[in-house]
């Protein structure tokens, strides 16, 4: 069986986590406790060399980086995940560059100051907010022309969305997410998927 060493709070955990739950892959988490600092013990940092969470064990074949898992795990079970043509494939990753690159690292400048309370600079606030205003302007065009980011189907970019989505949504980012009603709507559209209600224990 497929083992997750992660923690169910951490964004990262979640997207891999949701994966397995989309696919119905079955998998055991094995907690790693980030207040006894075990993510930076000898044990982990065998499977995560940088510390961090999660990582994953398929029988021994062992990986790190979780958009990595996501595309192992669901092309390990048929690919339901992603697109079947090139063009469709490539505007998904086109879109999880997004999150990579545009989205995640200013939402999470939110998420540490109102949800994990590790303050933040008011400036890093500021420049992060500006910085989601322009990238949810980007979604909410493309979702002015298709039903999900990669087309008419759920897949592996809104997967690695979610998370910081509903973190984010505890904080007053969410007027930020408001001003964008496109974006809103694909929100409230895939945060009530059984499988994202059960990983985000709601």
């Amino acid at each position: 069986m497929i083992k997750v060493y992660g923690h169910p709070m951490s964004t990262c955990t979640r997207k891999v986590l949701m994966t397995l739950a989309e696919t119905e892959t079955p998998s055991e988490i094995i907690v790693v406790d980030f207040a006894k600092g075990e993510h930076k013990g000898e044990a982990n940092l065998r499977r995560q060399p940088f510390g961090r969470v999660p990582a994953l064990d398929d029988g021994g074949f062992e990986l790190f980086e979780s958009r990595a898992m996501c595309r192992y795990l669901n092309e390990k079970a048929g690919g339901k995940l992603a697109p079947t043509d090139i063009q469709g494939r490539a505007r998904m990753e086109q879109w999880i560059s997004v999150e990579t690159s545009e989205f995640s690292s200013h939402a999470m400048k939110f998420v540490y100051e109102h949800v994990f309370k590790r303050p933040q600079e008011a400036s890093a606030l500021e420049a992060a907010g500006k910085a989601l205003d322009v990238t949810c302007g980007v979604m909410d065009r493309q979702l002015g022309t298709s039903a999900f980011l990669a087309g008419d189907g759920f897949t592996l970019a809104e997967v690695c969305f979610m998370p910081y989505l509903e973190y984010t949504m505890m904080t007053p980012a969410k007027d930020i997410f408001a001003k964008h009603a496109r974006v809103m709507a694909w929100w409230n559209k895939i945060s009530e998927r059984p499988t994202w209600r059960k990983v985000a224990g709601r």
